[in-house]
């Protein structure tokens, strides 16, 4: 995205996009552009649908109810899919942690119901709304799939057959303090998944079932005991900075 876009606002919107192509604005999305940030017809804005690129956007037409955008100029190609996969116990700030995990290259955004869980009641609309906020505010092109939630048991017996070779890296609060680079290192060039505990963290009978099997890596996250949703911005920093993209 070229840098000269960064005070642009930047709108994702379900629609196939060409370059020259009209677009409609919905209400809220009109009511965002005209009345809260006061765009007017001649000024631009970013628009992306998560799969064809983002494109300069010119304000054709503005009125309270409808705003039409022009598709100017092609700004950006689109980014491929992330693969890496994040697996989180809902927790009270879930918005922060499906924000965090947009914005730090998540591919895939999966809440798992381990046996301390205390949310067990998961607003997937809300999760995906959270991800196309952070990627708007973030110049993320490409949305993380949301999935539907799933128990730890079944998703750990299944994990070959749904994810292959996938690597799981689970961030064991119990686990001797150590740095975990050394332990990550052998894991580059893999697909790879992060998983995340809630507040009370995994029971001892999930922490041993993930210990268990061959395709989990255990890792220390240090000598303090850290919050749910501290913990996964500090392992997908962890993962991003030394195996991931960056």
């Amino acid at each position: 995205m070229p840098r000269t876009h960064k005070t642009l606002p930047r709108l994702f919107i379900d629609i196939p996009m060409r370059l020259g192509a009209e677009i409609a604005l919905d209400k809220d999305q009109t009511n965002y552009l005209v009345n809260v940030l006061r765009r007017a017809a001649g000024d631009n804005c970013v628009v992306f649908n998560g799969r064809d690129g983002a494109f300069l956007a010119e304000i054709a037409q503005a009125g309270k109810k409808t705003v039409t955008l022009h598709l100017a100029e092609k700004s950006a190609e689109q980014t491929p899919p992330s693969t890496l996969w994040y697996g989180f116990a809902p927790i009270k700030r879930m918005d922060y942690c499906v924000q965090k995990a947009t914005e730090m290259g998540a591919g895939v955004i999966q809440p798992i119901l381990t046996q301390y869980v205390q949310n067990t009641r998961v607003n997937l609309d809300k999760v995906r709304a959270n991800t196309i906020e952070a990627a708007e505010q973030c110049e993320v092109i490409s949305i993380p799939q949301v999935r539907e939630p799933v128990q730890l048991k079944p998703l750990i017996a299944n994990w070959k057959e749904n994810h292959g070779n996938r690597k799981l890296i689970f961030c064991d609060e119990e686990s001797a303090s150590s740095s975990p680079i050394d332990t990550l290192m052998p894991l580059k060039g893999k697909e790879l998944g992060l998983i995340i505990g809630p507040e009370g963290g995994f029971s001892a009978d999930e922490r041993a079932l993930l210990h268990e099997q061959e395709f989990v890596t255990s890792i220390s996250l240090g000598p303090r005991i850290l919050r749910a949703d501290t913990a996964a911005v500090a392992a997908l920093a962890l993962i991003q900075s030394t195996i991931g993209d960056w």
